[in-house]
């Protein structure tokens, strides 16, 4: 299972009154990242919508809060596909801190997301179009 990876700094807006990430930014991060791996795959999400009728929702997240980020940190967020069906696929994410003074990565969250494909028109799930599914199949 190939990582796709994307750095996030933290800003301000990031925060709460005690600079630590609030704890709903982590999910903008892991989206972030998911959205960044499908534009990699040469995917934008409205092409999707446009050509193939697609969305994608969330349909479960498990997520565990680990450390907190604080603001300025430079974090990484992966991306994994775990498991992919006709309609739906899972993610299997993750959000590290570059701790320069450890001299490694410490994590901070861990997130598996299951995402589903809907209609645009009906939000009644399809299957995933062939233009993902050949590319997740291609790095395993």
């Amino acid at each position: 299972m190939n990582s796709f990876v994307w750095p996030v700094r933290v800003y301000y807006e990031d925060t709460d009154a005690g600079g630590i990430v609030y704890h709903a930014q982590y999910l903008c991060f892991l989206e972030r990242c998911r959205t960044e791996w499908l534009r990699s795959l040469g995917v934008e999400q409205d092409q999707l919508r446009q050509q193939y009728n697609a969305l994608f929702a969330i349909r479960h997240i498990d997520i565990a809060y680990l450390s907190p980020a604080k603001f300025n940190d430079e974090l990484e967020v992966t991306s994994a596909v775990s498991q992919l069906g006709r309609v739906s696929f899972d993610f299997e994410q993750h959000i590290y801190r570059r701790d320069a003074e450890l001299g490694k990565k410490v994590e901070l969250c861990r997130a598996t997301v299951n995402v589903v494909c809907i209609k645009a028109d009906s939000f009644k799930p399809c299957a995933i179009p062939e233009i993902i599914t050949s590319e997740i199949l291609r790095d395993h």
